[in-house]
């Protein structure tokens, strides 16, 4: 392993600063998480533990998800949205011995700690920081490295089809569209189970003080937040705030399956969620785009303004260096805009990925 280097050595305002960017060799890292299995430290990303009778109902009734039936052992996604349905939060949530542990993009915890002890009123439920770290188990080995926390591996997540446009009422089952097994750890914490695409998720949720040596039981090799985004933009899973602006609808960037419930009661957001699915597609779409790396070497940066023929038709959100598909990124653009359309992101020229 080489010299780590961390995030806020590149940008030392981005609420990635604390982890590592890589463990010297980026290239070899992202091969691992492609070919094997790494650990990915994402410890930076904030955890709360909400406890009371009320705590799923709580969440349910302000969330895009449905909650209520969200069963000991399993977790799911949901997301806080703006009255006029735009992403403000999304939030990982799993339910497990009578806490329901929620974990959200770095930078964001206070801001919903906020809005939520806002939103409690007289319900029974409580709102505290928790103990937990997150880290990521990834890659086509995962399964097996796991096996070295001595506890049996996780079911794959169940997933529940988005119905069409003016679908029928009861097309929707009464539980999460997503949902993630959970494994309890003998010392604390819990392992959850998802993807990137084909490529296998183990996420540890860890005491913090028995983190370290958990993480070196597994005895497999780290690698930095860049060889782990770069997997995420290949796989098309959206990052909430890194590929998403102020405006953005869930089925803007596929977020309806993984976190919103079509058929659940009234929440914030749901009246502007409800109409755009069933009058039809967003006007916006997340899209893969390769970078042709000729002009310059530099990536172009979160918030870059993508144009075709000198009109802005979107912007630029997570970009990486694919050890497989080279320069890649993804972007939020307008949905009318056809593959074929030649791009400019910066002084990069873009192609949106035919897949």
């Amino acid at each position: 392993m080489g010299t780590t280097v961390l995030m806020g050595h590149f940008d030392p305002d981005s609420a990635d600063a604390a982890v590592a960017a890589h463990h010297g060799d980026p290239n070899r890292e992202q091969r691992t998480l492609l070919t094997a299995a790494g650990i990915v430290d994402r410890s930076h990303r904030g955890v709360l533990a909400l406890t009371g009778p009320d705590r799923l109902s709580f969440l349910h009734n302000l969330t895009s998800q449905h909650l209520t039936a969200l069963a000991d052992g399993q977790g799911t996604r949901t997301l806080v949205l703006s009255p006029h349905g735009h992403i403000e939060h999304e939030l990982w949530v799993s339910e497990l011995d009578g806490t329901l542990w929620v974990d959200v993009e770095p930078g964001t915890v206070d801001a919903l700690v906020t809005f939520l002890t806002r939103m409690r009123f007289f319900t029974q439920v409580e709102i505290k920081p928790a103990d937990l770290v997150v880290h990521s188990l990834v890659g086509p080995g995962a399964l097996a490295a796991a096996a070295k926390l001595g506890v049996a591996v996780p079911a794959e997540p169940d997933v529940l089809d988005v119905p069409g446009p003016k679908f029928a009422t009861g097309a929707l089952l009464p539980r999460p569209t997503t949902v993630y097994a959970l494994t309890p750890l003998p010392g604390g914490g819990f392992v959850r189970r998802h993807s990137l695409g084909d490529v296998p998720v183990l996420d540890l949720l860890l005491p913090a003080e028995t983190a370290a040596a958990t993480l070196a039981a597994l005895d497999v090799p780290p690698a930095g937040l860049w060889a782990y985004e770069a997997v995420r933009a290949a796989a098309k899973q959206a990052r909430v705030g890194v590929d998403t602006d102020h405006r953005t609808l869930p089925s803007e960037v596929d977020l309806t399956a993984a976190a919103v419930h079509l058929e659940k009661g009234c929440y914030r957001g749901q009246e502007t969620v409800a109409r755009v699915h069933h009058l039809g597609k967003p006007p916006r779409a997340l899209r893969l785009l390769h970078l042709d790396g000729i002009a310059t070497d530099e990536l172009p940066a979160r918030g870059t303004e993508i144009t075709a023929n000198g009109r802005t038709v979107g912007f630029i959100g997570t970009a990486a260096r694919h050890a497989e598909l080279g320069p890649i990124a993804l972007a939020v653009i307008k949905r009318n805009i056809s593959g074929d359309t030649p791009l400019t992101a910066g002084e990069s020229t873009a192609s949106i990925d035919p897949d």
